[in-house]
């Protein structure tokens, strides 16, 4: 299999996309400078840069998704998705709802979001919780390049909006990719580690952590099982439950802020739907309630790291980390 960044195989998804689909533009916040082969190969009508003007953009998308295109935007950063809040939550979300299925609004919003280059707080903001709950959008945050180009051909081709968020930690790490069409449905999670001790649920950079946990309690004579979610919205609770049923007790992580996070969700339908089966208390793990710094350690220190969810993790399982 070929090896790609993750930025790298969102733009073979993209690429692959536009050539099957001649309704699939690109345009956003520097797309046409950064994915100049798109521009060689689609031509300035279906690749364009824009002013840097989130609301337009997201407003333009949402138009050309009711005409019956299918655009995917790049806002850059997720905290600038405030300024399209409207667009995306009280239009995008809510449109095909309003016109009684009348109309589809297929666009995909393509945001970075997360530690990994000190941005600061007003660039490094992970919001994924707040479109979660917002009614007729789907959210997606994959952890590998394998993930990002399967899951963003799914997006793409749903006839729904979707957030795509891109963790930045992760945009230029190397993973192998499937040679041939590899289209990962959305709503469907990952199981990428078994084990029958302890549950590690997370999304985004923090996956790789709790598999660096999973080393280390293995060591310990813990067996992890490590869930991916990929996609928060559809959030495929049934393969959280089903491990927590065989292991009997669950760790959620992840860097965004932990109050009314993805985790308390996840923590409310175990609580809710497997509570009989929990040998010890649910343990959730997340960022703490306050903007990032822009230092690169603190911005570290700011998620959960393998340390604390291996100590997490141990605590449930009746042992001591070393």
């Amino acid at each position: 299999m070929p090896t790609l960044t993750l930025y790298d195989a969102v733009g073979a998804a993209l690429t692959e996309e536009m050539r099957r689909d001649r309704n699939v533009i690109a345009f956003g916040e520097g797309i046409a400078t950064k994915r100049h082969d798109l521009v060689e190969e689609f031509g300035a009508r279906r690749v364009r840069n824009t002013p840097l003007a989130e609301g337009i953009i997201a407003g333009t998308a949402v138009g050309a998704a009711g005409s019956g295109l299918r655009p995917v935007i790049d806002l850059l950063f997720a905290p600038f998705l405030c300024y399209a809040m409207d667009e995306l939550v009280n239009s995008a979300g809510k449109l095909r709802y309003m016109s009684g299925g009348q109309f589809s609004f297929p666009l995909v919003t393509l945001a970075m979001t997360g530690a990994g280059w000190g941005v600061g707080a007003q660039h490094n903001h992970n919001v994924e919780a707040w479109f979660v709950h917002s009614p007729g959008l789907k959210v997606v945050m994959p952890s590998t390049p394998a993930d990002a180009k399967g899951l963003l051909k799914a997006a793409i081709r749903d006839d729904n909006p979707v957030l795509f968020f891109l963790d930045i930690g992760l945009l230029y790490q190397p993973g192998e990719v499937p040679a041939e069409e590899t289209v990962v449905p959305l709503g469907q999670a990952t199981i990428v580690r078994d084990g029958r001790d302890v549950t590690l649920v997370s999304y985004g950079k923090t996956v790789h952590h709790c598999l660096q946990a999973a080393d280390s309690l293995a060591a310990q004579g813990i067996a992890a099982e490590v869930i991916d979610l990929r996609s928060l919205k559809p959030l495929d609770t049934a393969t959280v439950l089903a491990s927590v049923h065989k292991t009997g007790r669950l760790v959620v992580v992840h860097e965004a802020n932990r109050l009314c996070g993805v985790g308390a969700e996840i923590a409310a339908v175990v609580a809710e739907e497997a509570f009989a089966a929990l040998k010890a208390p649910i343990v959730r793990l997340g960022g703490p309630d306050a903007p990032v710094a822009a230092s690169y350690p603190l911005e570290q220190a700011f998620v959960p790291q393998a340390e604390a969810i291996a100590a997490a993790a141990a605590r449930l399982c009746n042992l001591q980390t070393a």
